[in-house]
C-alpha cells in the first residue's frame, strides 16, 4: 500500500495532484503567479474547490497572463464575476488585478518573480521531515516574510498562511510528511 499524506483522501484528481505536482519545485515566473493567485482564491474554501475549477481559472484569466490580467477593466472584472466556472468573489478578482500590476513591477525592477519568491528560502528547498500532519504548521517565519513582503509591493491575499499553503505547493518547503511515498522522492 503507498503511504500518502492524509489531506489528499483517495478522489482521483487529488491524489494525482499531491503525487505529481504538490511540493514540485516550481521555477516558473508564470506558474508561480498563477498558484499565487489561486492560493489568493483558496482563501476560505478548501482547495478541492479550486482544483476542480482550475481550467476554468485558466481560461477565464487567459492563461494566467499578468499583462492581460493588469490591463483588466470594468467589462472583464463584469465578464468574470459572471463566470459560474470560477470562485466569483469581487475582492478576489480585484485583488487578481492589483497582484498583476504588482507583478509587472517586480518584473520592471530587473527581479524575477521566482528569484523575488526563492530567495525567502535561501533558493533551495526546505526540508523539515515532519512526522505526522500534526506537525505541519499553518505558517512560518519564511511565509510571515514573504507575506510582508509580497503586501508592501501590492499584491492582494498573500497573507502568512495562504504564502505558506502555497510554498508547500510550489516545492519552496518539502511537507510531504516523512511516510509519504512523495518525502523522499522530493528531499534529493
Amino acid at each position: 500500500m503507498v503511504m500518502r499524506c492524509s489531506w489528499c483522501g483517495t478522489e482521483p484528481i487529488y491524489v494525482a495532484y499531491h503525487d505529481e505536482e504538490w511540493g514540485v519545485p516550481e521555477w516558473d515566473d508564470r506558474a508561480l503567479f498563477e498558484k499565487l493567485l489561486l492560493d489568493g482564491f483558496q482563501a476560505g474554501l478548501s482547495w478541492i474547490t479550486i482544483l476542480k475549477k482550475r481550467d476554468n481559472f485558466r481560461r477565464a484569466f487567459h492563461g494566467f497572463d499578468p499583462e492581460r490580467i493588469a490591463r483588466y477593466g470594468l467589462r472583464d472584472k463584469t465578464r468574470l464575476m459572471a463566470d459560474a466556472g470560477i470562485v466569483r468573489n469581487r475582492l478576489k478578482v480585484e485583488g487578481a488585478v492589483l497582484s498583476a500590476k504588482a507583478y509587472l513591477a517586480l518584473r520592471d525592477e530587473g527581479k524575477g518573480f521566482s528569484d523575488f519568491l526563492w530567495d525567502f528560502v535561501g533558493g533551495q528547498t526546505l526540508q523539515p521531515r515532519r512526522a505526522t500532519m500534526k506537525d505541519v504548521p499553518a505558517e512560518t517565519k519564511e511565509s510571515k516574510a514573504m507575506s510582508k513582503a509580497l503586501v508592501q509591493r501590492g499584491f492582494k491575499f498573500v497573507g502568512p498562511t495562504i504564502v505558506y499553503a502555497f510554498m508547500q505547493a510550489v516545492g519552496m518547503v518539502n511537507d510531504h510528511i516523512v511516510p509519504c511515498h512523495r518525502h523522499k522522492a522530493l528531499a534529493k
